[in-house]
């Protein structure tokens, strides 16, 4: 695993992505309308020069449904155009930013492409994701799924290697995309994640591998739950998800680490299964041994290693 590679901080660019991203976007001039495609696509980008620098974070434009929209991308210092990466979308939390996910989830240290997208000013001010109900008027999977073609055309990206993992309000936008982009995209992990019912019915279009993290101290989004936001109890969710994916209906359970308690549902369908970390006292946090951004205070469990080992063992096919 290569060394960890000159990031951005949050802080500083902060106010450059709000900028970006108020009024919900500029629309672009005689943008091409698109669609969400769901379903694997062959990659075009090995072999060619990459559009950016390899080794640091580079801030890149997309146009996806008639809006302007900004993502920052973060390849391997030795980065091959001539072998296929995994790539990893990494989705902020409300009113966070790309920077300040990069920083939090540190996946920008691994061998492969670490790209992340930033989200529109929303109905209340700030940053979000589709399927909050504070979320801007905008098209979030459309928004993915154009991304992630056109990252496979420029970049040699491996089609049956492309994840996605969020934090909070991000984490709950991962949760939509399994619904809908569980053939695109090869396995999920939200961390913290908001799953509020504005992120709309659930029918995925094939069994998915779900990684979940949440702490039970958590205040923002509650471990049982918000009934009169909509939000479920983190159990329920899970439970619904092992139903979706064919599982057992009840867990294995093991402790991985004191103060940790992993769960595991088994006999799903196909590639499917369903894994959630249950963090005993963790707050509203993307779990880490280490003070991050999200909190001084450590955790027992270090979260980004668990989340690419089980990305790693889960391709799409």
């Amino acid at each position: 695993m290569p060394g960890r590679f000159p990031r951005p901080r949050w802080a500083a660019a902060f106010a450059a992505a709000c900028a970006l991203t108020t009024g919900f976007a500029a629309p672009a001039a005689a943008a091409t309308p698109s669609r969400v495609v769901d379903h694997p696509v062959r990659t075009t980008g090995c072999g060619r020069t990459a559009p950016v620098p390899a080794g640091v974070t580079t801030t890149q434009h997309l146009t996806s449904g008639g809006l302007d929209r900004t993502y920052t991308v973060h390849l391997p210092a030795h980065y091959n155009p001539r072998r296929s990466y995994p790539l990893l979308l990494s989705f902020h939390g409300h009113k966070r930013t790309s920077a300040y996910q990069e920083e939090l989830s540190g996946f920008s240290a691994l061998d492969a492409i670490s790209v992340y997208p930033q989200g529109l000013v929303g109905t209340d001010g700030e940053t979000a994701w589709t399927g909050a109900p504070y979320s801007a008027a905008a098209d979030d999977v459309l928004l993915t799924s154009d991304l992630v073609t056109k990252l496979q055309k420029t970049l040699c990206v491996d089609a049956n290697r492309v994840f996605a993992a969020g934090k909070s309000n991000g984490g709950g936008f991962v949760g939509v995309l399994a619904c809908r982009l569980a053939s695109r995209i090869a396995a999920f992990a939200p961390v913290s994640g908001a799953f509020y019912p504005q992120g709309g019915a659930c029918h995925p279009s094939r069994s998915v591998p779900i990684l979940d993290f949440h702490g039970t101290a958590d205040t923002t989004i509650p471990y049982t739950g918000v009934p009169e936001k909509g939000l479920p109890p983190i159990p329920d969710w899970l439970a619904a998800w092992s139903t979706r994916d064919g599982c057992r209906a009840k867990p294995v359970s093991w402790t991985p680490v004191k103060g940790v308690v992993a769960q595991k549902w088994l006999g799903c369908d196909r590639r499917g299964t369903v894994e959630h970390y249950r963090v005993e006292g963790a707050g509203h946090v993307w779990p880490s041994t280490k003070p991050n951004l999200d909190s001084a205070t450590p955790t027992v469990i270090d979260a980004t290693p668990v989340i690419w080992r089980f990305f790693r063992s889960h391709p799409l096919r």
